[in-house]
């Protein structure tokens, strides 16, 4: 029960990784209050959460609203006084190379993927300072890290969320806030499965082309990261501060020969 007792908000907590890491975390000991846009797949969430016995809230929420953000936290707040854990999960993906991109598309993924850690944070961290203890994950992307074709909008927005965890890690560490990023490699979430079915002819081939970048050959689990998140959540980690945690079966450090 590493999070007995805390209470964790976890934005785009409907389905994928939100939904296995909300689900792990209520069941080693966390009340979560799941955000999503989505109210059918948030309630899917809390309802298998409550169903083994955990304890979950869903609260509906555009990250990228100021106002709703605002609302949302001052909702955790008033049902349970204190955000022990801050996760800003909510994202999106775009593919195509910058002269390829619209610009609507890339500013919606802007707004959801960095905007979308600005307006949780900005309002969970004074709770936060006053009661000078608490956790934030921000989800980066091993994208942050190399080059890879065709993700240039959504690369632009990772680099960004890990360099805002460093700076935000300087602003906050005298106030025992820890801020680290988590640096998932490519994961089997519903939206890439959907995505391999809509733009791929063959996508049995393209999942093996994907497979080949990581030196594990094979992809991640919604599971995978959320133990990594766990880990960053819970006091286990209580000496790590401002670090990007790769969990992208050796994208990042190792090439095959």
């Amino acid at each position: 029960m590493r999070l007995d007792g805390k209470v964790a908000l976890i934005t785009g907590a409907g389905s994928g990784i939100g939904r296995r890491t909300a689900i792990l975390f209520a069941n080693e000991g966390a009340t979560v209050v799941v955000n999503d846009i989505s109210q059918e797949n948030g309630v899917q969430t809390v309802d298998e959460i409550r169903a083994s016995g955990g304890q979950a809230y869903y609260i509906k929420a555009d990250v990228t609203q100021q106002a709703e953000v605002k609302t949302m936290v001052q909702q955790t707040i008033n049902l349970f006084n204190k955000i022990d854990v801050l996760f800003n999960n909510a994202g999106i993906a775009g593919v195509g190379a910058v002269h390829e991109i619209e610009e609507d598309t890339w500013d919606k993924v802007v707004n959801v993927n960095l905007k979308g850690v600005y307006l949780p944070s900005k309002y969970v961290i004074p709770h936060m300072m006053e009661r000078r203890q608490g956790s934030i994950i921000n989800m980066s992307s091993c994208v942050a890290e190399i080059g890879l074709q065709r993700r240039s909008v959504y690369a632009a927005t990772k680099g960004a969320v890990l360099a805002l965890t460093k700076s935000m890690q300087v602003d906050y560490a005298p106030y025992q806030i820890r801020v680290n990023a988590l640096l998932p490699g490519t994961i089997l979430t519903p939206f890439v499965e959907g995505y391999l079915r809509s733009a791929y002819d063959n996508p049995d081939e393209a999942l093996n082309t994907i497979k080949s970048r990581q030196l594990s050959e094979q992809l991640g689990t919604p599971e995978d990261v959320a133990n990594a998140a766990l880990f960053l959540a819970s006091d286990d980690s209580k000496f790590i501060l401002g670090s990007p945690l790769y969990v992208d079966g050796g994208a990042v450090f190792g090439k095959m020969a």
